[in-house]
């Protein structure tokens, strides 16, 4: 394993979905009256960056020179955003659009447990989006490694042309994809899909061989240098030209997988961004997913954690 004494090394700008996650922590203690379900009388509450922010708050977390662009709301929850970039030290480039509100995801958490999530969300507007392609345009030439993180929340919708456009530059993009269809990312260098995610593009699989198959056949049909499938407590697969990957999975106790694939694109592009070798930076990722999913809500795990 390479020991790196500084991760500050890497540049990486994050493109997508910007997410507030809101937790609310309370006691259940009754039935309520009006329904079955369990009254909560919510003690404490927590803010945290999700989505795309949550990715720019893992690569911060481990060092790296990060960035972030994406569109927020006019709004409270776009001001919380913003604060809580500054306080990482994120460089954030958020285009507000008036016409919508921030993306909201509310947890309401009972004895350790999710009870609820509610979800306040709207798609950019067509205005905000051609500007945003505009400033990564401008971006581009600062940070050596691209993330896209797209939830299918509206942000991605000029995707292609930015792969295009990154690709021109020489730089090494990452994508954890979504939807029915991958061919806007075409031209990336690393695909980070889950099993289900995968499961819509190519369909299912009976064995590793057919699996194999159809992962390297996408990869060949988007030009992509490689293909990491994610698959929970199977670990992950890293598919490239002449090699296969298996790498075990490494939780010891998977207490909440919110925001792991995050923490794994992050990780890969950081330790990528700092000429880790492909294979070994995904081992990396992989332990990182590991820790993560043992830790309640969208989370981070530090260079202490990882041993580097």
């Amino acid at each position: 394993m390479t020991t790196l004494t500084s991760l500050e090394r890497a540049r990486i700008l994050i493109v997508g979905d910007i997410m507030l996650d809101r937790y609310w922590f309370g006691e259940v203690n009754r039935i309520s009256p009006e329904a079955p379900v369990p009254v909560v009388r919510v003690e404490r509450s927590e803010e945290r960056l999700g989505g795309a922010a949550n990715v720019a708050r893992n690569a911060a977390t481990l060092g790296a020179t990060t960035g972030l662009l994406g569109v927020i709301g006019d709004d409270e929850a776009g001001r919380a955003v913003e604060t809580l970039l500054r306080e990482l030290g994120v460089s954030s480039y958020m285009a507000r659009d008036q016409a919508i509100s921030t993306i909201i995801k509310l947890r309401v958490i009972g004895r350790q447990q999710q009870l609820v999530r509610v979800d306040f969300e709207d798609a950019p507007t067509d205005t905000v989006l051609r500007d945003k392609l505009t400033q990564f345009n401008a971006l581009v030439d600062n940070y050596d490694v691209i993330i896209f993180s797209d939830y299918a929340k509206g942000s991605l919708v000029n995707v292609a042309d930015m792969i295009a456009v990154a690709r021109k530059h020489g730089k090494r993009i990452l994508v954890d994809p979504k939807g029915d269809d991958f061919s806007r990312y075409a031209g990336a260098s690393i695909l980070t899909p889950n099993r289900s995610e995968l499961i819509r593009i190519v369909g299912q699989w009976k064995t590793e061989e057919e699996l194999t198959t159809k992962a390297q056949n996408l990869r060949k049909s988007l030009a992509l240098d490689a293909l990491l499938l994610t698959r929970s407590e199977e670990g992950m697969t890293l598919y490239q030209e002449n090699q296969v990957v298996n790498f075990p999975a490494l939780a010891r106790e998977v207490f909440d997988v919110s925001g792991a694939g995050d923490t794994v694109i992050a990780t890969l592009a950081v330790m990528l961004g700092n000429g880790v070798a492909l294979p070994e930076a995904v081992s990396i990722a992989n332990q990182a997913g590991g820790i993560v999913v043992g830790k309640l809500g969208t989370a981070t795990v530090t260079r202490e954690e990882l041993a580097l």
